[in-house]
């Protein structure tokens, strides 16, 4: 546990503080080299915790300085040390264990590489599943779980996908893990006059993974999809199933896959920031 009895003033570091940086690299309380005074100070305070974290000078599994000893460091209440705390609990990267203090955890995140996400299938790939993949590039064991049924597209669905409201559709709910961590929700609808009595109209009943890849084993040629990336307060529904603190917030992703101008399939994703990467790369015409 790193222990620091006062910030930084200037270039002088506290006497009694075991990490230099930690103890003083901001924090612009005091309108040091780093200015952040009209930051309000628990955002400061996080920022200053969450470098050293992401860094590796407080490592997984390093114990947090406690709420009593942020308000000596910082010279803040104990209503803004928990703030700053519960900042970075709602990031994912800290965890707090009951009895004993918080915790740096793991911050390994997963990369969704938006534009490679859904790729045509060859023998020899790899995982098919994108989400599958997306773990396997940061080393964790991806898995799911889902359940297909279906229902009749609401107003807002049938506008998305093109289709007139009541039209049957296949809706599949998936709650993803890495090394058995939850890290995205899911809901999807495929239009059932597209796959409807095809190997594919079940999306997980087959060994072939993800939409690009399944239309294509039934003739269906994906060639375009439109993501809509925003930010908002999670609510209780995905705070349970995501293991999330309150008051956190989500990556939400709307996206919608079509074939010749055609609608095939539309899906609503949603993402704890502090566990995925969202990376875009985009060609120049």
């Amino acid at each position: 546990m790193y222990v620091c009895q006062r910030i930084r003033i200037g270039a002088e570091v506290a006497p009694g503080c075991h990490s230099p940086t930690l103890c003083g690299r901001l924090v612009g309380l005091t309108g040091g080299a780093a200015d952040m005074s009209n930051t309000p100070a628990y955002l400061a305070i996080a920022a200053d915790l969450r470098a050293a974290i992401l860094s590796g000078e407080l490592p997984a599994g390093a114990k947090l300085p406690s709420e009593s000893g942020l308000m000596r460091q910082y010279e803040v209440s104990r209503t803004v040390a928990k703030w700053a705390i519960a900042v970075l609990k709602g990031e994912g990267i800290v965890e707090g264990r009951a009895g004993s203090g918080v915790y740096a955890r793991d911050t390994t995140r997963l990369v969704r590489h938006a534009p490679g996400r859904d790729v045509r299938f060859r023998s020899g790939d790899g995982p098919t599943s994108p989400f599958a993949r997306d773990a396997a590039g940061a080393g964790q064991q991806g898995t799911w779980e889902h359940d297909s049924r279906h229902e009749k597209a609401d107003e807002r669905i049938a506008a998305r996908l093109g289709v007139e409201p009541g039209a049957p559709v296949m809706r599949t709910s998936y709650r993803f893990l890495a090394d058995g961590e939850p890290t995205q929700l899911s809901v999807s609808y495929e239009p059932l006059a597209v796959t409807e009595g095809t190997p594919v109209e079940w999306p997980e009943d087959g060994s072939v993974k993800g939409v690009v890849a399944r239309m294509d084993t039934i003739g269906v040629r994906v060639d375009e999809v439109v993501e809509r990336v925003s930010l908002r307060s999670a609510n209780a529904e995905e705070v349970e199933a995501l293991n999330l603190p309150a008051r956190t917030f989500v990556h939400t992703i709307e996206w919608t896959y079509t074939a010749g101008g055609t609608p095939v399939e539309t899906a609503d994703i949603v993402l704890p920031g502090g566990r995925y990467e969202l990376v875009y790369r985009l060609p120049i015409d």
